[in-house]
């Protein structure tokens, strides 16, 4: 796994982020989502390497990066907060400008990056989601019945920690053959870690408060993203169900917005890696 890879620790300031990185080319930063780690982008990066030099670090809290104390509005774990995290680590790298892939919670990563540093994102891809706060908004019984996993984790009174903590192989139920068996061993080692189930947990509480605040003034200004977007969805999750070609609610956010269903499960990287590298690449090099 990660062949050829370099792997660090670097300080962005508010946290301190592992992160593997190696290939070469046009620089691309890959974001996982919930539960995952980098690893999780495993088979992807190493298809994408020969063109373009991968950077896969874990979000602050996830994985082996580091868990900044939380506040009472959680913004320590706001996708704000992570995409700062996430411009300090490219610089750091020597990257000024760079194209940036998430996924699930990631997705939000990337999508508040490109927000807030135009400057520093060439090309946007964005995995399964549309914006956090578009999600809130068009909340219905359906979303709320197949996303109940938002309110559960972002619950501060009954708070999501002890469940998961007492049987987390039981919480999440994983297809590791699906992963691989060190992105499941990077994968389970942080599960069973309660400090990263806390932070997961304050990234849905972030989701729920600061980060929709932070789309809903986007969408009152007028802002839009400025790079071209890639939307890609899997077939068999529920994109389509929710919210018909997702690429319509899109159109709100961006000018330039293309992509396409891709036939799998929720986690692309581990189920379609081919055809996912081949659209990522295919697209940065646009």
């Amino acid at each position: 796994m990660f062949e050829y890879f370099a792997e660090d620790r670097i300080d962005v300031g508010e946290a301190e982020l592992y992160v593997r990185h190696g290939g070469t080319g046009t620089p691309v930063l890959l974001l996982h989502g919930h539960p995952r780690t980098h690893a999780t982008w495993h088979k992807v990066a190493a298809l994408l390497a020969p063109h373009h030099t991968v950077v896969c670090p874990d979000l602050r809290g996830y994985g082996r990066s580091s868990k900044p104390p939380t506040t009472p509005d959680h913004s320590p774990y706001s996708k704000r907060a992570m995409a700062r995290d996430m411009l300090a680590l490219m610089r750091a790298l020597g990257h000024e400008r760079f194209a940036v892939a998430g996924h699930d919670r990631g997705a939000y990563v990337a999508h508040r990056l490109a927000m807030d540093h135009p400057e520093a994102v060439t090309h946007l891809v964005q995995l399964d989601s549309v914006p956090l706060g578009e999600a809130l908004a068009r909340c219905d019984a359906k979303f709320a019945t197949a996303w109940w996993h938002w309110w559960f984790l972002g619950q501060t009174a009954k708070p999501a920690e002890r469940v998961i903590d007492a049987d987390p192989d039981a919480w999440y139920q994983v297809d590791a053959s699906a992963m691989g068996e060190e992105a499941y061993a990077d994968l389970r080692r942080a599960l069973h870690d309660p400090a990263t189930v806390h932070a997961m947990c304050e990234d849905y509480r972030a989701g729920l408060g600061v980060d929709r605040a932070a789309d809903d003034a986007d969408r009152a200004a007028g802002r839009r993203l400025r790079c071209p977007l890639l939307l890609l969805w899997a077939t068999k999750d529920d994109m389509e169900d929710l919210y018909g070609d997702p690429r319509e609610v899109w159109a709100a956010w961006a000018d330039d917005v293309r992509g396409h269903p891709i036939d799998s499960g929720h986690h692309m990287a581990e189920e379609a890696p081919a055809e996912l590298a081949a659209a990522i690449r295919d697209f940065a090099a646009s």
